[in-house]
């Protein structure tokens, strides 16, 4: 392969070749950080979705490991799409969605007893599309356990309306379907890589919205309270702004955090010709409920790195203006920017607004 790219991030995982966009499986394992990624390691463009891995001690410096997941099967042969991970009795388990030839999206199971190597599940598909939204739009699945149950959200959509779906399991591997957690036409035709788990006193619900208009929120937070069979919206946030902030997930560490990575690009942004690769994660950040007040702070290891000022930022005591065309309106206490290269993220007032952009 030739070609070339600008110079790398020094702070946010890019593949060493190939396309990456959303992060998946994110899991605290075995005293690791591990991030699994879409990831087409043909060229730096989205094409044949496989499962990319890496591992970071620090949550700054990654490793990139073996590809976790290929499209072999042919439940799976057009692409592994997005998905979760779950520890289980020292074993680590993936799920994901599984695409046919057809198209046909289908949520399937990896299992690893090293955390390197996976073994597709010889059941799978283990969930498929049920009456509520179509075969081709039921993708993303998020395992989170509340309790003694295992609960998994699923991105989908049908007649124009995007759901999000929701099934329970105890064992992780026989699912029953709950039925439809939320919907809405407001939330496009299809929605993406939602994320249900508890936080605070209560419990969040994100997801991601395709094809949204300039400068809003692709990305939408929901707090609330779960119940076990249904999620009761508290209020509505907005802390990322984008515009290259997409397909969040979370997850727990061994310190308790609950700690959100993104996809830091955003889909009208190409590749430079001949680039070797593209994608990055956002910095990880910790996500909190305070005060009627959803965050995203960056992590504790990453709080060195930030600066009050930024040249590309002008800022006031109640205007905040990035060069990307967006602006924050509203009082302004303090100001933490993240600079790496050409890209930068700025926090607002401990994390209430958040913007990134790439350059």
């Amino acid at each position: 392969m030739t070609g070339h790219n600008s110079a790398r991030l020094r702070y946010h995982f890019e593949p060493q070749k190939g396309w990456l966009n959303d992060p998946n499986g994110l899991v605290w394992y075995r005293g690791q950080y591990h991030a699994f990624f879409q990831h087409n390691p043909y060229a730096a463009q989205w094409g044949s979705m496989h499962w990319g891995h890496a591992v970071s001690n620090d949550l700054i410096h990654w490793t990139e490991l073996p590809l976790a997941l290929t499209p072999s099967k042919r439940y799976d042969k057009r692409g592994c799409y997005s998905g979760s991970a779950v520890e289980k009795d020292g074993s680590l388990w993936l799920f994901y969605t599984g695409v046919d030839m057809f198209g046909r999206q289908t949520q399937c199971l990896a299992i690893s007893n090293d955390g390197v190597t996976f073994t597709k599940h010889a059941g799978n598909p283990i969930v498929k599309a049920p009456r509520d939204t179509s075969a081709k739009d039921f993708r993303d699945p998020k395992v989170t356990k509340f309790g003694n149950a295992y609960h998994m959200v699923v991105g989908g959509g049908k007649g124009r309306v995007g759901k999000v779906l929701h099934y329970r399991s105890t064992d992780l591997l026989c699912w029953d379907y709950v039925g439809v957690l939320l919907a809405g036409r407001a939330y496009g035709k299809v929605i993406e890589c939602p994320d249900l788990f508890p936080l605070s006193s209560g419990c969040c619900l994100i997801f991601s919205v395709m094809n949204t208009a300039p400068g809003t929120p692709a990305t939408r937070f929901f707090f609330g309270e779960f119940d076990g069979d249904t999620f009761t919206v508290r209020n509505h946030h907005s802390p990322a702004r984008g515009p290259d902030f997409y397909a969040p997930q979370t997850f727990m560490d061994g310190k308790g955090r609950q700690i959100l990575l993104a996809w830091f690009s955003n889909w009208k942004r190409a590749a430079p010709k001949g680039a070797l690769y593209a994608g990055a994660f956002t910095i990880p950040m910790e996500i909190r409920y305070t005060d009627g007040k959803l965050t995203l702070y960056p992590v504790d290891e990453v709080r060195p790195l930030l600066t009050q000022t930024d040249p590309a930022v002008t800022a006031t005591a109640n205007r905040m203006l990035p060069p990307n065309g967006l602006c924050y309106d509203g009082d302004i206490d303090r100001i933490d920017v993240l600079r790496d290269g050409k890209a930068a993220e700025v926090f607002i007032n401990g994390g209430e607004a958040a913007f990134f952009w790439r350059g």
